[in-house]
């Protein structure tokens, strides 16, 4: 008997070979492991974990199901509160969320719900499980704009509504940042990406690619052209911020976005593919969170020295526990306590270094966190031939500057009630990353919840 205190462990690929290569770090649970891992769980009536769920999924009702072997029952208990299973089973930070409400976690390790959704959700892409549809559509026609996590939730939510709804994509993958931000490694494209995209079809969801609102038509084209009733905005937060430091536009300079958006939409990894990348023999990634881990560990992978360099220590890391663990155990050197101060440049424009400050905490700032000083007289210089900066994004102003009325912020947000998404313009509701900057893929599907909420309040005269 195992002992129940202890999360059942979860496979996954050796550390150096997967240095070597794209395919997904971790394993899963199979069945049996599932079941008993399930078994961990103490059914609490008053289950605090939910709470920490942002699209709120009975969690306690399908780890019960996957207890007993149910699988495709645990599924569609799952399928009730999330369009994304297998996505979110591997990128959602758990720890932080529903796993840190759980109560067994008070006396041992908490109940591994991420791991357990992971199973269920590949269960059901590997068995055909198909998810509930409406019987009928009830003729109300919602656009969409964006396939990132918010924008597929919003539609899958309000299809199973009965709902026409119609998703509109700038790019010609389905997908979002679930396609060109997130790595091979953490979350398969072919295998599950696009198998959750296809139960969204299956919900009777339409989608146009290669659409870009603002220039091939507008919102308000949308509305008073093509007689779409409401609007969802689930654009994202493409737009990369840099730190304006001297050096930045030289050659060999990147934001995160381009070089895993060519990574891995583009697939400049495999060689097979025409995809110019510059992988850079040496390599410091600027940037502590999720996604400056994703670029460190794909210029690990494609056969750079990496640093991370971060002007805080590892407690401040914004980044996933699990996701710098991976990193260090991969072989990414953290130059923590350390900051940019100019990128240094060769006579042919190319990055040839970096001087950087090393720095100490002071006092907490408006995040909470302690501000980082400068040490003075600390600088020093290293070798680069390569900079990626990881310093999060922000939304494209395309569709806000071309829409009337629509209010947005000094951050240029989307502003949105957190409730149901409505904006400032009648009928256009807005979720994700478009509302609150770059944030987590459930962060953004819990707004696109929002957003259908909000819009079938609205068209059923509720």
């Amino acid at each position: 008997m195992a002992d129940v205190l202890k999360r059942i462990p979860v496979r996954e690929q050796d550390a150096k070979e997967r240095a070597t290569n794209f395919e997904e770090v971790c394993y899963g649970y199979n069945k049996e492991e599932a079941m008993e891992e399930a078994s961990r769980c103490l059914n609490c009536k008053n289950a605090k974990c939910i709470q920490g769920c942002p699209v709120a999924i009975n969690i306690p009702g399908f780890v019960s199901k996957v207890k007993e072997g149910d699988i495709e029952g645990a599924y569609k208990v799952i399928g009730e509160s999330s369009a994304l299973p297998a996505i979110c089973g591997r990128v959602c930070p758990q720890e932080s969320q529903c796993e840190c409400k759980c109560i067994r976690g008070i006396k041992g390790d908490p109940v591994s719900i991420g791991k357990l959704e992971r199973f269920v959700a590949d269960y059901a892409l590997e068995h055909d499980i198909k998810p509930a549809k409406a019987e009928k559509t009830n003729g109300h026609k919602v656009a969409v704009i964006g396939s990132g996590p918010s924008g597929l939730t919003c539609a899958g939510d309000l299809a199973k509504l009965g709902y026409e709804v119609t998703v509109f994509e700038a790019l010609h993958e389905l997908g979002g940042v679930l396609v060109y931000g997130i790595p091979e490694f953490r979350l398969p494209k072919h295998k599950v990406v696009k198998k959750e995209i296809e139960k969204v079809k299956e919900l009777g969801v339409k989608f146009e690619t290669n659409v870009v609102i603002g220039k091939s038509t507008t919102v308000d084209q949308l509305m008073e052209e093509e007689n779409f009733e409401a609007v969802f905005i689930g654009s994202g937060a493409g737009l990369p911020m840099f730190m304006g430091i001297p050096g930045e536009t030289a050659n060999g300079v990147f934001s995160a976005n381009e070089y895993l958006t060519r990574s891995n939409l583009m697939k400049a990894f495999d060689e097979s593919y025409d995809t110019p990348i510059a992988a850079g023999k040496k390599v410091a990634v600027v940037g502590g969170g999720n996604v400056a881990m994703d670029a460190a560990r794909t210029a690990l992978r494609l056969g750079a020295e990496v640093h991370i360099v971060y002007r805080r220590s590892e407690a401040e890391l914004p980044a996933r526990v699990e996701e710098v663990h991976h990193a260090k155990e991969e072989g990414v050197i953290f130059d923590l306590l350390t900051n940019p101060k100019e990128i240094l440049v060769d006579e042919n424009g190319w990055v040839k270094g970096m001087t950087v400050v090393k720095m100490e905490l002071g006092e907490p700032d408006a995040s909470g966190r302690r501000r980082p000083v400068e040490i003075p007289g600390s600088e020093y210089e290293i070798e680069l031939d390569t900079v990626i900066m990881s310093l999060g994004t922000s939304p494209n102003p395309l569709i806000a500057s071309t829409t009337k009325g629509l209010e947005t912020n000094r951050r240029k947000c989307i502003v949105a009630e957190e409730e149901n998404g409505q904006t400032s313009k009648a009928c256009v509701f807005a979720g994700g990353d478009a509302v609150t900057g770059a944030a987590t893929v459930i962060l953004a599907m819990g707004a696109g919840k929002a957003g259908a909420k909000g819009i079938h309040e609205l068209l059923s005269g509720k």
